[in-house]
């Protein structure tokens, strides 16, 4: 079976929704038949490499709300995060252009690395005001993921995998997707949003079931 995950590394909802896939396949008896394969999705691509001012400042700005109504916002999606096991610390955050983090991601899946580095980059960005844009901070944490700095600061310097984020990118737009989380099973089911656990649970075993 092979789930392909459409996601940005600033997306709540991916993170969420990424944890709480996480929980359905811990209960699924066939885990070791399931391949989940983490696609790149932009959520700004014109976005800045680093934003000025803070993440609250920017859901204001975006959605025509005020400071207080953009800080309850996040607010509501940090408790949903922490249903799920997360600590997220979004009045902190420094969001900005995220092509490169996509880039270091598809790096990181060659060497057999991504879901260490598509973990541990959206914890850094909703837990430690980790700066997504900043090519020098993705350099240095590369080698708590396994990929030593040098190597990621030269990747990240140079237009390698720019084709391979534009390829998921294309590929979603082939889908439909507009929107992330966006979660397909074996190309024939759409689960759009961080659903239930429940909800990925039963389309685990539909999946079986129709394979």
């Amino acid at each position: 079976m092979q789930i392909e995950v459409w996601s940005d590394v600033i997306c709540p909802w991916c993170y969420i929704g990424k944890r709480r896939l996480e929980m359905a396949l811990a209960d699924f008896a066939q885990r070791d038949k399931v391949q989940v394969t983490y696609r790149s999705f932009e959520l700004d691509p014109d976005s800045p490499r680093q934003l000025d001012g803070t993440l609250e400042e920017k859901l204001a700005h975006k959605y025509h709300v005020s400071l207080q109504e953009a800080a309850a916002m996040n607010a509501r999606v940090s408790a949903v995060a922490k249903e799920a096991g997360l600590d997220y610390h979004l009045s902190t955050a420094r969001p900005g252009n995220t092509f490169d983090a996509h880039r270091l991601l598809h790096f990181a899946d060659s060497r057999q690395l991504g879901d260490r580095a598509t973990e541990r980059i959206m914890h850094a960005y909703f837990s430690e005001s980790f700066p997504v844009g900043d090519r020098a901070a993705l350099a240095r944490l590369a080698p708590e993921f396994g990929i030593p700095e040098a190597d990621a600061l030269a990747m990240l310097e140079s237009n390698e995998y720019s084709d391979a984020v534009r390829a998921d990118e294309a590929r979603a737009a082939g889908f439909g997707i507009g929107g992330v989380p966006f979660f397909v099973i074996d190309e024939k089911v759409g689960i759009s949003g961080a659903q239930p656990v429940e909800v990925f649970a039963k389309a685990l075993q539909d999946a079986l079931g129709n394979s």
